[in-house]
């Protein structure tokens, strides 16, 4: 498992965060403004996006959206259930040790950092950096978020619950924070003006 502790990523794990509509948390229509918003920044600042790596990808909606509208796009998505894998055609991977050779012009990683032990969370996120050849969109919610910003009916929160800070700490030397989840990679070569992205003294 990801964790020391008992995480389950199961059918029943993916049926109540992902496909029930009385226990998820939001629905692939929603997401679908997700996929949409992260693009269009992107193509916003120029960065074509012909490759994608999907960490933690779930029941497939980043695959399916970019079947259906980005067909040329190379996609890539990992998860750590071997039958959610065969189920919709992901990598059997955990991201503590999962490195691909290849850089991809986005890596995606939504909610599974929380899961990750302490330990692990630095591997993780060398990893992470060493497959981003642009941007990264991350989403990994935090104590602060647990305390007043998650929804605790819906969300899991048996996860590790850190403060933001210990995230941008190991983020902050590969990559710059754009905002909305965005991070662009420090050797990129995309240039920012001067508000839109989070003041950083080593630009």
């Amino acid at each position: 498992m990801v964790t020391s502790r008992s995480f389950a990523f199961d059918a029943e794990y993916y049926r109540r965060y992902y496909e029930d509509p009385k226990t998820r948390i939001y629905d692939r229509a929603r997401h679908a403004h997700l996929i949409e918003g992260v693009l269009g920044l992107l193509s916003w600042f120029g960065w074509p996006v012909d490759s994608v790596l999907d960490v933690g990808a779930g029941v497939g909606w980043w695959n399916d959206w970019l079947k259906k509208h980005r067909k040329h796009v190379r996609y890539v998505g990992t998860e750590m259930d071997a039958a959610i894998c065969k189920r919709f055609g992901h990598t059997q991977a955990d991201i503590r040790s999962f490195r691909l050779p290849e850089r991809f012009d986005l890596v995606v990683c939504h909610g599974v950092l929380p899961y990750v032990d302490d330990a692990g969370l630095p591997d993780a996120i060398e990893n992470l950096a060493a497959m981003c050849g642009g941007f990264l969109y991350l989403e990994a919610i935090t104590k602060r978020d647990v305390a007043g910003n998650v929804d605790t009916e819906l969300t899991d929160t048996r996860v590790h619950q850190r403060p933001g800070a210990k995230y941008r700490k190991l983020l902050a030397p590969h990559f710059r924070q754009v905002g909305a989840g965005l991070w662009a990679k420090r050797d990129a070569p995309v240039v920012f003006y001067e508000l839109e992205a989070g003041l950083d003294a080593k630009r």
